[in-house]
């Protein structure tokens, strides 16, 4: 059973008297282990598609499954557990805490999980250093650079195994060669570790690294 599931999603918006239908049916299905690439041009529905599968969104109907737990538009009060069990974040502004390190970022992240004390240290050391930064662990993100500060936030992403991680530009902020770096990495983790990795992109590099390239066009999706 595929990890993540969107089934003929549809999300409306009222604004005023008028209702607006961002997405159209959508539907993917997404494997552990797979690195899927989502395109499509500003005003798709691409976002609010990927603020559903993340758990931050309720769709107006159509089915979600994450890890074989229901999105259920009745009960949004269980979406943030199903987010801190199941779903990774990285974000293109990094969302870093400038007064954490390196470590307390990724270390908040697991508590905030339920984990506590020196296994969520242990953890947030394990997966910087797969990440590249056993030598930035004390490093606030004002020390650090865009690259390194990319690779932090994709650390705490990875943090507690959970099997879907979900991307939203995650080399917007990079340049162009940094980028690369960091998406050969990305992925070279989620394989490793058996991870679904779904990235929202408009950058032409994301294609290379991916297993798969889907487009969403008017609220609908197409391979």
């Amino acid at each position: 059973m595929s990890v993540l599931q969107a089934h003929d999603v549809t999300k409306i918006f009222q604004e005023g008297r008028e209702t607006v239908s961002v997405l159209n049916g959508a539907s993917l299905l997404v494997e552990r282990g797979e690195v899927v690439a989502l395109e499509g041009p500003s005003g798709s529905g691409k976002t609010t598609f990927l603020s559903i599968l993340g758990c931050i969104l309720t769709p107006t109907a159509g089915r979600v499954v994450v890890d074989g737990q229901e999105v259920d538009a009745n009960r949004p009060g269980r979406l943030p557990d199903i987010r801190k069990r199941s779903i990774g974040f990285v974000f293109q502004q990094f969302n870093l805490f400038p007064a954490l390190t390196a470590l307390e970022n990724v270390e908040y992240a697991l508590n905030i999980k339920g984990v506590p004390g020196r296994e969520a240290r242990r953890e947030a050391q394990r997966v910087l250093e797969a990440v590249g930064l056993g030598d930035r662990l004390r490093f606030l993100p004002r020390d650090l650079s865009g690259g390194q500060k990319q690779r932090v936030a994709i650390a705490r992403a990875l943090a507690g195994a959970p099997p879907v991680v979900l991307a939203d530009e995650p080399t917007a902020n990079l340049d162009s060669h940094v980028g690369m770096q960091v998406l050969e990495m990305f992925r070279d983790l989620a394989k490793q570790e058996n991870r679904a990795l779904l990235i929202v992109t408009h950058d032409p590099k994301v294609r290379t690294i991916a297993d798969r390239v889907v487009q969403i066009r008017d609220g609908r999706l197409a391979a």
